[in-house]
């Protein structure tokens, strides 16, 4: 299976907002959950919001109230999740990853930058 493939990350001002984008493709049947995770520079890299394949979702508490996972499987072969950031914040900046249960590797992830 191949990693999934990010985008849609930016430069944007603290306040604002961005949608990423995650394609996971292939034998989608067997994933049954899908995940948003995000590494800033110097730290490790940490789990900001999860979807199950029945819809159930669970977000970090830095990023509770203003960001949504989301997921379309509708296509028979491509999950698309989407994490929708509201209210942006400087502390956000981080390269933003997604990963799939069970797990198909890394991609190359999208760089989110607020401005202050």
């Amino acid at each position: 299976q191949v990693p999934p493939v990010e985008s849609g990350g930016g430069l944007v001002q603290a306040g604002g907002s961005l949608r990423l984008s995650c394609a996971a493709s292939g034998d989608i049947s067997s994933v049954v959950a899908m995940y948003w995770y995000r590494q800033a520079p110097g730290k490790q890299r940490e789990l900001v919001a999860t979807i199950t394949s029945g819809g159930g979702t669970h977000y970090a508490d830095s990023v509770k109230g203003r960001f949504t996972i989301s997921r379309d499987n509708a296509k028979n072969t491509v999950i698309t999740v989407y994490l929708q950031m509201n209210s942006l914040k400087p502390e956000d900046t981080a390269v933003y990853y997604c990963a799939t249960l069970p797990a198909r590797g890394w991609g190359q992830g999208t760089q989110v930058t607020v401005s202050s």
